[in-house]
């Protein structure tokens, strides 16, 4: 063997026992990027339009107020203080909305069903998840878009499970084989706890699937008390249909789950330019309006349960009047409400990496990319749709998914940003290089240290050099994420035990899902 491939076959060795080092699962105490670290450098409003912006929607609450509150629900805020008038709008003075805000529930945890997946939603901590109702599943081989199955929720889920940077799971498309509401609802939340161990998020069609539903995690969790005691599943409600009217079996759901002891996400998703005003300051303004809205109204069920603040507005392209969720307008639009969720001092979500794009490609990259870096940088507690989602949400992709992973982690470590410690400022490291060393700091002790600590390495994403990207065959992005997809999907990740299951499907209609 010749020195030449003596030196060849030490580099190679090398470099094969880094990379074997960077895919062993890092312990937690060394991990670059976690969940639940803080953001908020960026701060799209001053303080002074905060300001106005509250102003304005108390304004709102109080001259315009809401239309079509159910039967129950005006009964339930016209004895906290809020006025019906003869118009039959129910109408929000100024002080009712403060005496609900100081009642409001701060702090909050979202559990998973296994608690190292707890998430803390005080101050400005940040969480990548899912979300979403996507009616089509996106095949990006064949650019094929499909009606998606509870099958294909049931592996989005065990996806989720496996991939560090997604923090929750909030229900991404709609499974559209069954025929009845109740069997739909049933199946979303049953197909996604048996995939996933993390927080997730559900919707439910109408009131009275709700019981069923709660059946059907009270025996997953091990009793009512058990689930009462650390609810693992949140309720998305879209409460209003914007602008500022009540959904009135969308109420009548969030009241059952307040009764039921689950969370809810208070969802105002109105689109500027259609169902919100075109100026991006007023559709914050319109969406605040409509949360603290539905901050009153939980708060006059049950002071103090569980909700998330869930301004959700959306952009349209006002050229064609279609939604346009990868625009730089909607990153700005989701960082100015994390601003008011922190103003109020109430845990919040908000949308962000959506893809306008229909399959993951470059135009996916930039819109996935920009709004999750600007949602994370705000401090946005429950970052929703972050991966996955295209078609302007119309399309769900499970390889996306994959991919939207690495994308995570890098954001991620934007929102870490820079450690400025005594060590890393301290120039004794440089001096000894420069002035006693090799020249660099390739093997000092010092990078070795930090290799792992504070640098993020991406599973699927290749940094290989064009020579070593030539001699492993030219791997494509697309393909290298189908495979890491097919070896998480080859492992059995049921998470329900089968006496469990065996037990509720005795009186639940579960449907039958495939498994390796």
């Amino acid at each position: 063997m010749t020195g030449s491939e003596v030196k060849q076959r030490r580099r190679s060795g090398g470099r094969s026992a880094r990379t074997a080092a960077r895919a062993r699962p890092l312990d937690e105490a060394i991990r670059p990027v976690r969940p639940g670290m803080p953001g908020g450098q960026l701060r799209p409003l001053k303080e002074t339009d905060v300001e106005r912006i509250n102003e304005a929607a108390l304004q709102a609450l109080e001259e315009i107020g809401f239309g079509s509150a159910p039967a129950s629900g005006r009964a339930y805020l016209k004895e906290a203080g809020a006025i019906e008038g003869d118009d039959g709008r129910i109408r929000f003075p100024r002080a009712l909305v403060e005496d609900m805000l100081a009642k409001a529930a701060r702090n909050l945890t979202l559990h998973g069903r296994d608690p190292k997946f707890d998430l803390n939603l005080s101050g400005t901590n940040v969480h990548y998840g899912t979300a979403g109702a996507a009616v089509h599943i996106v095949d990006p081989k064949t650019g094929d878009y499909r009606h998606p199955t509870v099958q294909d929720l049931y592996d989005a889920a065990r996806l989720v499970q496996r991939l560090d940077n997604v923090h929750f799971f909030q229900r991404p498309l709609v499974c559209r084989e069954f025929e009845s509401s109740r069997e739909l609802d049933i199946n979303t939340v049953y197909a996604a706890c048996a995939g996933t161990t993390k927080h997730i998020g559900t919707s439910f069609t109408e009131a009275a699937n709700v019981a069923p539903a709660m059946e059907l995690l009270h025996g997953i969790a091990g009793g009512e008390d058990a689930w009462r005691e650390r609810p693992f599943v949140s309720n998305s409600n879209c409460f209003v249909v914007p602008p500022l009217t009540f959904a009135e079996e969308s109420c009548e759901v969030m009241e059952a789950c307040i009764q039921a002891g689950m969370p809810v996400l208070l969802l105002s998703a109105g689109q500027a330019g259609a169902t919100a005003p075109a100026p991006i300051a007023t559709a914050v303004v319109q969406a605040v309006a409509e949360c603290l809205a539905g901050v009153v109204y939980v708060n006059a069920i049950k002071p103090g349960h569980p909700a998330l603040f869930g301004t959700w507005p959306f952009v349209s392209d006002l050229r064609t009047g279609a939604m346009s969720g990868g625009s730089g307008e909607q990153a700005l639009l989701s960082s100015a409400c994390a601003q008011m969720h922190q103003f109020y001092g109430l845990p919040g979500g908000a949308a962000a990496g959506i893809a306008d794009s229909k399959l993951p490609d470059m135009q996916a990259g930039w819109e996935q990319g920009i709004s999750n870096v600007m949602a994370g940088l705000s401090g946005l507690n429950m970052v929703y749709e972050a991966v996955g989602m295209h078609a302007s949400l119309l399309g769900f992709c499970l390889e996306s998914l994959v991919l939207g992973n690495d994308m995570l982690g890098q954001v991620l470590r934007c929102v870490r940003g820079i450690d400025v410690k005594d060590e890393f400022v301290n120039i004794d490291v440089i001096r000894s290089v420069v002035l006693d060393g090799p020249g660099h700091y390739l093997g000092h002790d010092q990078t070795l240290q930090l290799m792992q600590s504070e640098y993020v390495y991406p599973d699927i994403a290749d940094r290989s050099s064009p020579k070593e990207w030539e001699e492993r065959g030219r791997p494509r992005l697309l393909d290298s994420a189908q495979e890491k997809m097919r070896s998480i999907l080859a492992d059995d990740g049921h998470t329900i035990d089968a006496a469990t299951e065996e037990a509720l499907r005795a009186v639940l209609p579960l449907a039958e899902l495939s498994r390796p």
